[in-house]
Order: C-alpha cells, then structure tokens, then sequence
C-alpha cells in the first residue's frame, strides 16, 4: 500500500511517500518541506510534491493542525480552508483524507519506538489505560487514545485553547501582562507554543525588566524567535533566554499535567510537537516533571503516569500513514 501522507503545521508542510507493508511497518521516502504560507492554499504544495516525486500514488492521508469535521478543516494558524474531496479533484487523486495533526501523532505512538523517545518520569505503564499525546510547536496540539475491545480509539480535541492557568505569582503576573497584549482572553496555546515563547520572553524582558542582549536582539530581528530563545536557553548562553525557556517549561509542564490528571493517562503522556526534542536537555533538568505533578491532592496520580519526550521527527507522517491503514 502506497500513498501520500501529510504533516501541515501553521510554519512547515511535510510531504512524503509511505509504503506500509502487511506486518504493520511505515517506510518513507520522497519527503519534502514546504514553508506552508508560501502558498495560497495545500493543494499547490500537494501538486508541486506530486511533479517533482512522479510517483503512481492514487490516494493521500494528510495531518492538519486544526479541527477536521466530514473531511474539511479550517486551519488554526493558516488563512486556509482545507476540504479534502476537493483538494483530491484539483490534485488528480483518488482521494485525500484529512485527520487532525494531534490524531495522527496519537496514531504514530502506537507503533513507536524505544529508541524514539525518552522517559522524563517512568510512572506505572498500563498498556489498555488512555494515554495523552500533548506537543508545543507553532501552537499547542492534544489527542487522547482510549483502549477498547475492537482496538485503539483516537479522540482529537483543542486542549491548547483552554485558559491559562497559573500556577506561580510571576506566572500570575504573565497572564495579566498577556491578557493586556492581547486585549482579552489568554489560551494556554499563547504561552506554551513557540509563539509563547517570544511573548514570555518579551515579558521578562519588558515587564520584568531583564537586561536584553544587543546580539540576541538582533538573531531574534533575523530568525525565528523562538527557536533562538530556545537555542539559547538551551546553552545557557544568555539569562535572559534561559529563564524565558524555563518558564516556558513549567507551564508546559502545568498543561501537561492538567491533561493527564483529567483522563487517568497511565498509558503514558507522549511529548510531541516540535519543541519538546529541540530542548530536552533542558526538560530533562527536572523543572517540567515538578510542574507536571504539582497537581495538589491529585500529586500521587501525576506522579504516577509515564512521560516521554518523542524525538522521532516524522511521528505525525508516519501516523497519517497508520491512520489510513
């Protein structure tokens, strides 16, 4: 079984080819990253992959960060509205299914492996108990798979759009700085995503009053912000980025927490997105794990679910794919 598989996030377009044999393994070959608002919509990304591959390949199943209802979707942070019936039409293909980012991530851990991940907090493993697969990128996606007699059920949902919740004073004085900016209503997706991350830095920095390094100022006026305050935080290179990347963290960790807690994931929460790798060692300092149980009464239970960081880059490609299966 041939066929193209998706992972669009609101910065970058991966496209591949996957071949799934009958033993349940995903090779893929031909991938090919597009920046996604290079283009007006995904069709012309599907088509540009589709001529430059020349592959045979008749039908697609494409991961979209956003909500999906009778295959079309409305991007999160993309101006596009995606209708998967249509998309095969212009495209020349059989057909395209579309499934939430998050779902498919949640249908990659399924199949992932040892060496693609790494335990922040070993937990008690319970293989038919729901596991949470929660990742920061360019916003904050969720999934939940629950266990049933007929096999794994993957449940998406947009738990990076809940409220804030603080759970420190300085975090106290984030939300109200933030509920400023942005004249209103604070998600958790506005502090813990790569946005989240230039706007808690831009918190120290101008709230705070943490000094800001001229050089640094001028990477984040060329580059990505939040992949140079990460990079940076991560090399302790500069106060200012590392305590951004640490607050960060925490907060990360809070949500991560908060999700597990409210489905009982002892079947593991599962980091992914496009951060969590890109920082481990920071993760692994231990400021995520002590968010992530600080959950009062319910400590015992958070202390008590695996964690782990994925660091297998096409989870969400490689889920598409057993999603279709």
């Amino acid at each position: 079984m041939r066929l193209l598989v998706g992972d669009i996030g609101g910065t970058t377009t991966r496209l591949a080819l996957a071949t799934l044999s009958d033993g349940g393994a995903v090779a893929l070959s031909d991938e090919h990253r597009y920046p996604s608002a290079s283009a007006p919509d995904l069709d012309t990304h599907v088509r540009a992959w589709l001529a430059r591959v020349g592959a045979p390949v008749a039908r697609a199943s494409l991961a979209i960060a956003g909500p999906v209802a009778d295959n079309r979707c409305r991007a999160t942070n993309l101006p596009w509205h995606i209708d998967g019936d249509a998309l095969a039409a212009a495209t020349g293909l059989a057909s395209a299914r579309l499934l939430n980012d998050f779902a498919a991530a949640a249908w990659g851990t399924l199949a992932i492996a040892d060496g693609a991940r790494v335990e922040l907090q070993p937990g008690r493993f319970e293989p038919g108990a729901p596991r949470v697969v929660i990742g920061a990128g360019t916003g904050l996606g969720e999934a939940l798979v629950v266990m049933g007699g007929d096999g794994p059920r993957v449940l998406p949902g947009e738990g990076g759009h809940v409220g804030f919740a603080p759970c420190s004073e300085r975090e106290d004085r984030l939300l109200g700085w933030m509920r400023r900016e942005l004249g209103g209503r604070v998600s958790v997706e506005r502090v813990v995503s790569g946005a989240g991350l230039r706007e808690i830095y831009r918190f120290l920095r101008d709230e705070e009053g943490m000094p800001e390094s001229a050089a640094v100022r001028a990477q984040l006026e060329r580059d990505d912000p939040g992949a140079v305050i990460g990079a940076h935080g991560v090399a302790e290179a500069d106060p200012l980025c590392a305590a951004a990347l640490d607050l960060f963290i925490g907060a990360y960790g809070a949500a991560a927490g908060d999700a597990a807690i409210r489905s009982l994931a002892y079947g593991g929460v599962f980091l992914a997105g496009g951060i969590a790798a890109k920082v481990l060692p920071r993760m692994l300092r231990g400021g995520f794990i002590s968010a992530f149980r600080d959950k009062g009464r319910m400590r015992p239970i958070a202390e008590s679910v695996p964690v782990w960081v994925v660091t297998d880059e096409s989870l969400g490609l490689r889920g598409a794919a057993q999603a279709a299966r």
